[in-house]
C-alpha cells in the first residue's frame, strides 16, 4: 500500500503501543497571544440550603477564559471587593487593579436539584454592563451552564463565538489483563466530564460527529475486519452501516446528517470515495481511479467533497462535486498534503503537511490562498476545527505517548491536552450544541 494508506493504518499501530492507565486530560497553555487582558471573575454568591453551591461557577468561567490564551483573570486574593450583583460593583476599585472587565454573579436554589445561575459582565473603563443573563441549572447541567456563560462573556469581549460549551471525542488505548483496551471517549472541551462511548479489545478509529452532536460515526476492527458504525450518544444504541469486503474507513457526516462520505476498498485494496444514505445504506461512488482516494470531508454547504488522493504522484487534496465530475486539485504546497478538514465557515482548509521531514498541521486560506504551518511537532495528525472556525485540535506525540493540542487558526495561541500517562489519538471537535 502506498504512503497515504500507510499513514491511515499507522494510527492503529501507534495506539497498539499504549501500555499505561487512562487518566483525565490535563490542559497546559504552551503559547499565548502576547499580552493577555486582565479581567476579574468574582466568586459567585450562593443563596441555598446547603453551605456551598453545587459548583464553583466563577472558577469554571475563569479557567475557560484563561485557557483561551487571551485573558488573565486576577487572583481572588487581590480583589478589593466581592460583589455578587451589578449594583455592588465599585468601578474605582477595579480601575486601581488595572482590570478591564469584571464578572459578577450568584447562584440561587429554586427547588430540589434546581438552581438559577445569574451573571453580569461589566466594562470597567466605560463603567457599563456589557451582558447579563440568567439560566436554569441542575446538578447534572450546571457545569455546562458555566461554560455557556463563559462563551457569552468571551464573545462579548472578543467578537468570536466561544466554544467552551462544546465537546471533543477522542480515542485512547490502555493495557489490561486481557490485552489492550481501546476506548472512544467524549469529554467537555476542557477535558472534564469525560464518559466512555465504546470500549473494545479491537482498534477504534476515525470518530466523526453528526451535525446535531447526538451521534458519532467511527471505524471498529471487531473480528479483525474494518466496519463503520453510527452510535447514538444518549441511548448507546449503535448500528453497523458498512462492513463491505476490504477497507471500510474514514466516515464523515453530511451537513444535514443524512449521509456519510466513506472510503471503501475491495479485495484489491484500491480505495475510492463513496457517499452513503444512512437510512437506506445505499451508496454512490464519487471517484473511480487507480490512485488511492481517501479521507473525504464535506464542504459546509454539502455540495462538494474534499479528499486525499495520490493521483498526481503524491498525497494531495482534491475537490469533487457531490453530483460527480472530474476532481480538482486544491493543494500545491509541498509533496505531501493529506487528511483535509474544512472550517465550519468554509473559508479555511486544514491538513497534514510534510514540512522539512516533519508531519505538521497546516491551514490553507481558500480565498487568498495563503498557506500557514500551525504546529511544530514531528508527527502531528488528525486536525479538526472548532465550530467557531477559530481554533483547531490535533494529535501529536510527546515521548512515547500521544497527546492532543489545540492551536488558534493564526498560530498564536497553543495549548496541550494529555493525561501524561496514556496514548490519546484521533480528536474531533463537536459542532455547537443545539439547544
Amino acid at each position: 500500500m502506498r504512503e497515504t494508506v500507510s499513514r491511515w493504518v499507522s494510527t492503529c499501530v501507534l495506539m497498539l503501543l499504549a501500555t499505561q492507565t487512562f487518566a483525565e486530560l490535563q490542559i497546559e497553555i504552551t503559547q499565548g497571544a502576547g499580552r493577555r487582558a486582565p479581567v476579574a471573575v468574582v466568586p459567585f454568591g450562593w443563596q441555598g440550603g446547603g453551605a456551598d453551591a453545587p459548583l464553583d461557577v466563577a472558577g469554571v468561567i475563569g479557567a475557560d477564559l484563561t485557557r483561551s490564551g487571551r485573558f488573565a483573570p486576577i487572583p481572588t486574593d487581590d480583589m478589593l471587593q466581592m460583589p455578587s450583583t451589578g449594583v455592588e460593583v465599585d468601578f474605582d476599585d477595579w480601575s486601581i487593579l488595572g482590570v478591564e472587565a469584571v464578572v459578577v454573579g450568584r447562584i440561587s436554589q429554586t427547588g430540589d436539584n434546581a438552581y438559577s445561575v445569574q451573571f453580569q459582565l461589566f466594562d470597567v473603563f466605560k463603567r457599563e454592563q456589557l451582558v447579563g443573563y440568567r439560566m436554569p441549572a441542575s446538578n447534572g447541567t450546571i457545569r455546562r451552564v458555566a461554560h455557556r456563560a463563559a462563551d457569552m462573556i468571551f464573545e462579548k469581549l472578543t467578537g468570536i463565538e466561544g466554544v467552551f460549551a462544546t465537546q471533543i471525542a477522542y480515542v485512547t488505548a490502555q493495557e489490561n489483563g486481557r490485552g489492550r483496551l481501546f476506548t472512544l471517549v467524549v469529554s467537555d472541551s476542557d477535558g472534564e466530564n469525560e464518559h466512555t462511548i465504546m470500549e473494545s479489545t479491537d482498534p477504534i478509529m476515525s470518530p466523526a460527529w453528526s451535525p446535531d452532536s447526538r451521534r458519532l460515526a467511527y471505524v471498529s476492527f471487531e473480528g479483525d475486519r474494518s466496519a463503520i458504525f453510527v452510535q447514538t450518544l444518549r441511548t448507546g444504541n449503535r448500528i453497523k452501516v458498512s462492513d463491505r469486503l476490504g477497507i471500510n474507513g474514514a466516515p464523515a457526516f453530511s451537513p444535514d446528517g443524512r449521509k456519510l462520505v466513506l472510503t471503501l476498498g475491495g479485495a484489491d485494496g484500491n480505495l475510492d470515495i463513496f457517499v452513503m444514505d444512512i437510512a437506506t445504506k445505499g451508496i454512490t461512488r464519487l471517484t473511480t481511479n487507480r490512485a488511492i482516494d481517501t479521507e473525504g470531508t464535506w464542504s459546509p454547504n454539502g455540495n462538494q467533497i474534499f479528499f486525499t488522493s495520490d493521483r498526481s504522484g503524491g498525497p494531495q487534496v482534491y475537490r469533487v462535486d457531490i453530483s460527480g465530475g472530474s476532481p480538482e486539485r486544491i493543494t500545491f504546497e509541498g509533496s505531501y498534503n493529506a487528511r483535509p478538514r474544512l472550517s465550519p465557515d468554509g473559508s479555511k482548509l486544514a491538513m497534514v503537511h510534510l514540512d522539512r521531514g516533519n508531519y505538521r498541521i497546516a491551514v490553507l486560506d481558500l480565498e487568498n490562498e495563503n498557506f500557514l504551518v500551525l504546529s511544530a511537532g514531528k508527527q502531528d495528525e488528525s486536525p479538526s476545527f472548532a465550530p467557531n472556525s477559530d481554533t483547531l485540535i490535533y494529535a501529536t506525540r510527546v515521548g512515547r505517548n500521544g497527546v492532543l493540542e489545540t492551536v488558534s487558526a493564526d498560530g498564536l495561541i497553543r495549548q496541550r491536552m494529555g493525561s501524561g500517562r496514556v496514548d490519546v489519538r484521533e480528536p474531533v471537535w463537536s459542532p455547537f450544541p443545539r439547544l
